[in-house]
């Protein structure tokens, strides 16, 4: 990648959000470095995504590396300053899920999250924010006009069955975006995390409960659908001009108007928790 281009780095750029978002980037002139981990059988997708890519016109570079890993993170921005200029990346997008759902309590002790599966999800999908964050700025990869976007969902602040190590890492990363924004400021960087509708995601169909999460989403939601990938990706490019300069520190809805429609409506087991997995 020529020194001068504008480039996004997308974490959990393989399915979901990332893919979405890395697709609509691309057309609206990034180059794409991309992150994530897949097996053999994900690879060839991930292939499809970089030829979507190049068909536009722009280069994409992807790495399937373990993103909360010290060594590939240092690794991977290394080989990216090799090839960008400084300031050369202008979005980060972190929308990485991967964390254990189990309940912080149960008559089994056998059952119930452990200190390392709690750590584990706390890392990768909330602090590893901070870490990549801390590579871009620390390099020069990114300065004035940076944006920084993080994936959260309502189970940032409501809960659900199985769902509380992954409610506690969005509840972080919120935190985490608020305190960037703060930190960010002289550089001429924003923070925000985004918080979609449900989404029908991969990571959306790990969780338990999640084809009631849908239903509900549809019943609820104003405009009688779910969110989708590309809702966020849309909204995403649209976020990245410079004239968002002054928006930062902000946990951003968008989800077609869900959220303030089912913040109050709860019956018993179905309580609407709005969780969207805000991942690849």
């Amino acid at each position: 990648m020529a020194e001068g281009n504008k480039s996004a780095l997308i974490l959990g750029a393989s399915s979901g959000f990332g893919e979405a978002s890395a697709l609509a980037l691309a057309e609206a002139g990034f180059y794409i470095y991309g992150v994530h981990l897949d097996r053999r059988a994900g690879l060839e997708h991930v292939k499809e995504i970089v030829a979507e890519i190049e068909d536009v016109g722009r280069r994409a570079l992807f790495f399937n590396v373990n993103a909360a890993d010290a060594e590939k993170r240092a690794d991977v921005l290394d080989q990216i300053g090799e090839e960008t200029g400084p300031g050369g990346v202008r979005v980060l997008l972190h929308s990485l899920a991967f964390g254990t759902l189990r309940p912080l309590v149960d008559r089994n002790p056998k059952s119930v999250i452990t200190p390392k599966q709690m750590d584990m999800t706390l890392d990768v999908m909330s602090h590893s924010l901070v870490y990549w964050t801390q590579g871009l700025v620390s390099r020069g990869l990114m300065g004035d006009g940076g944006r920084i976007y993080a994936m959260t969902s309502s189970g940032g602040d409501r809960v659900s069955p199985f769902y509380g190590p992954v409610s506690a890492a969005k509840a972080s990363l919120e935190s985490h975006c608020r305190q960037l924004a703060l930190e960010l400021a002289p550089f001429g960087i924003t923070a925000n995390a985004i918080r979609a509708g449900v989404t029908d995601t991969p990571a959306l169909r790990k969780i338990p409960g999640h084809d009631r999460m849908i239903e509900i989403a549809r019943e609820i939601n104003p405009h009688g659908r779910l969110t989708t990938p590309e809702d966020i990706a849309r909204c995403l490019v649209a976020l990245s001009r410079p004239e968002t300069a002054w928006m930062t520190g902000n946990v951003l809805r968008v989800d077609g108007g869900e959220d303030v429609v089912g913040a109050g409506l709860s019956s018993g087991s179905d309580t609407v928790a709005g969780v969207s997995g805000g991942g690849s």
